[in-house]
């Protein structure tokens, strides 16, 4: 389906003034047709009042084929069932008044920009039918602005297996109307069932934090890839996943972005606490490795200054004090020997 871009159609002011103008004569003429009809004794009065009944009764198809836009708006047209074309351009358009909008998504309500709702206006509406129809032909119209969708949370297992809590943000707009009306049975929907398809397939190629031996490129090689350290890498390549999909329901993805990322409740804590012992451990070799280069530097400078000569085992036995002192987790309480060394 090609889009055909509606122009030269503005003139829905002059098809306004020239309907106000024909009601306006036919409300002299049926006036006048009234007032004359029992002074003449012909047909030509009646005949008057009877055309400007018709008149009255038939001038406002016209003001169907009234169209308003503002910017950033889209109106798609079909005659009888087939295609017409679209307006695009703000203005006051007059089309055919036959032409009826078509917008599939009209009532649908994504958690997404442009879609947010007032109850209690939506209930007033409801009440009423003339303010229901007024209502639907206004969402009739396609909204060119972007827009982004909020998609609910989902629980995806990572490459390892792991099962965590995503979001991602999306932002999008439509870039051909005829391909979003008639080429899907209704675009947002159509959006956001891909924009979850996609996220399930890209996240299960990552895990949550760096894990070795884990190809995440598909080029063979382990590399560095996560979801938490690599996240401007995955929403690239989430944003690219959509935009295929969506290709032929005339939408461009613009940028997508992880707005919530978390391990799922029933293994958080688990998580949490192999976090917590990691970092012990490299806590622990931080304060090893501190320690060894303290007793190398204190051996050497003792044997440097010839402070005391000390063999093998008093070596070792210094050695170990020093270790447990530096490597301890409460303060030393030391002893002191007033005696020989030996």
């Amino acid at each position: 389906m090609e889009e055909k871009i509606l122009n030269g159609k503005k003139n829905g002011m002059k098809v306004l003034l020239l309907v106000l103008a024909v009601y306006v004569l036919d409300v002299a003429g049926f006036v006048f047709s009234v007032m004359n009809v029992e002074k003449a004794h012909n047909a030509l009065p009646v005949t008057g009042l009877v055309v400007s009944i018709i008149v009255f009764c038939t001038a406002w198809i016209f003001l169907c084929g009234l169209k308003v836009l503002k910017p950033q708006e889209a109106l798609v047209l079909t005659l009888f069932g087939k295609y017409v074309g679209t307006l695009k351009d703000s203005g006051f358009y007059y089309v055919n008044p036959f032409c009826t909008s078509v917008n599939p998504a009209a009532k649908t309500r994504l958690n997404q920009s442009g879609d947010v709702s007032d109850a209690g206006n939506f209930a007033a509406v409801v009440g009423a039918t003339q303010m229901a129809a007024n209502v639907e032909l206004v969402n009739n119209k396609l909204s060119m602005k972007i827009m982004t969708l909020n998609n609910s949370r989902q629980k995806i297992n990572d490459c390892l297996g792991n099962p965590i809590e995503i979001g991602i943000a999306v932002t999008w707009k439509i870039v051909d109307t005829a391909k979003a009306v008639f080429n899907v049975n209704n675009y947002k929907e159509f959006l956001s069932l891909q924009c979850d398809s996609a996220l399930r397939n890209v996240v299960r190629l990552y895990p949550y934090d760096v894990a070795p031996n884990v190809d995440t490129t598909g080029d063979g090689v382990a590399d560095e890839g996560s979801l938490r350290g690599s996240s401007e890498v995955v929403a690239a390549r989430i944003r690219d996943e959509i935009q295929i999909r969506v290709e032929e329901a005339g939408i461009e993805i613009i940028e997508a972005r992880i707005t919530y990322l978390a391990y799922a409740p029933e293994i958080a804590a688990v998580m949490l606490q192999r976090q917590q012992a990691s970092a012990i451990v490299d806590a622990r070799k931080m304060i090893v490795d501190g320690a060894v280069g303290m007793v190398e530097m204190a051996l050497e400078r003792l044997s440097e200054k010839e402070v005391v000569t000390l063999d093998e085992e008093r070596k070792a036995a210094m050695v170990s004090n020093l270790l447990v002192v530096l490597c301890g987790n409460r303060d030393a309480q030391p002893v002191v020997n007033s005696g020989s060394l030996y």
